[in-house]
């Protein structure tokens, strides 16, 4: 099997993988992964996102305030993202955007007024942003309007087909995770199918969402493998066919 795959979006500083992180991480190669971008969630995931990317020559980051940890923003926040967004292999701005699932969540005013902030300061520096949008198509959508400069993806995309199509005709991207590949994923078949395969990128979103025949246990890159497959079923093509495409895709999409 000649796969090449990118793994989008993973959480490799996240806890879970205290105990045995470099063991993982040294292993993707030999698992058909060649390149992976880890997001920030706050100033401190994103630090270590910077650092783990200085250490696997696969590995790229990205730097921002998650919509459930932007209870604490301060102004000053801003500097300490811009600074990390200068350091090597940062491709993107994220993981930013709304979350409106959780009652505890911190309000939506907040979420939106930090979401404005970081769009902002991605098209300042010129970088493509990673949104998280979880029961929020409406202001999430509101949001990305208003800065037409920026150019981004939503990631674990649950959006309808014809939220997919607005996002494809503004020119961002979709992305898919291993919620693909389960039994109950209508609307993310039915998404998947309405997007044109040069603006698709796949995901683990590690450690969490791990695909069938692995639901339910600590994700990791390699498991991309099995999101490809569904993703080439819905295509109509093959497996490396589809891994390619969508290592282009990605590699377009964060200048690597």
């Amino acid at each position: 099997m000649n796969v090449a795959l990118f793994d989008t979006h993973a959480h490799y500083d996240a806890r879970q993988f205290d105990a045995d992180r470099d063991q993982v991480l040294s292993a993707l190669p030999g698992l058909g992964v060649e390149l992976v971008v880890n997001p920030g969630c706050d100033l401190a995931s994103s630090a270590k996102a910077v650092e783990l990317a200085g250490r696997y020559p696969f590995l790229s980051a990205a730097v921002g305030v998650h919509p459930e940890d932007c209870g604490d923003w301060a102004d000053g926040d801003m500097d300490g993202l811009r600074e990390l967004a200068a350091r090597p292999k940062v491709v993107a701005v994220g993981e930013i955007g709304l979350d409106y699932y959780w009652p505890e969540n911190p309000p939506r005013e907040l979420q939106q007024r930090v979401f404005r902030a970081q769009m902002a300061l991605a098209r300042e520096l010129e970088l493509p942003v990673i949104v998280h949008d979880r029961e929020a198509h409406g202001d999430s959508m509101d949001i990305v309007r208003e800065f037409p400069e920026v150019r981004g993806v939503f990631h674990c995309f649950s959006g309808s087909a014809e939220m997919a199509k607005e996002l494809v005709r503004l020119g961002w991207m979709i992305s898919f995770t291993g919620v693909l590949t389960y039994k109950n994923a209508r609307k993310a078949v039915e998404a998947a199918q309405a997007v044109p395969l040069e603006r698709l990128m796949i995901e683990t979103d590690s450690p969490y969402m791990a695909p069938v025949p692995h639901r339910g246990e600590r994700n990791h890159s390699g498991n991309v493998v099995h999101i490809c497959g569904r993703l080439a079923e819905l295509k109509g093509i093959s497996l490396e066919q589809c891994s390619k495409i969508t290592l282009e895709n990605g590699r377009r999409f964060f200048r690597i």
